[in-house]
């Protein structure tokens, strides 16, 4: 449990990371706004999974 206390959480929606470095009880709360103003593919991932997401280069674009 001490892990979801530690920032170390990042929100990502189809538009990208919106935010990193959260404490999972932060993350939840940004994806109930960003889920209210109507932001699809919302997920909280480790900040580790979002840097890696961010590295990849999107399947279009190759």
């Amino acid at each position: 449990m001490r892990e979801l206390t530690e920032p170390k959480w990042a929100v990502i929606s189809e538009r990208g990371c919106e935010a990193a470095g959260l404490n999972y009880e932060e993350a939840i709360k940004l994806e109930r706004r960003l889920k209210r103003e109507n932001v699809h593919g919302l997920c909280i991932v480790t900040d580790t999974a979002a840097r890696r997401m961010k590295e990849r280069t999107p399947v279009e674009a190759r």
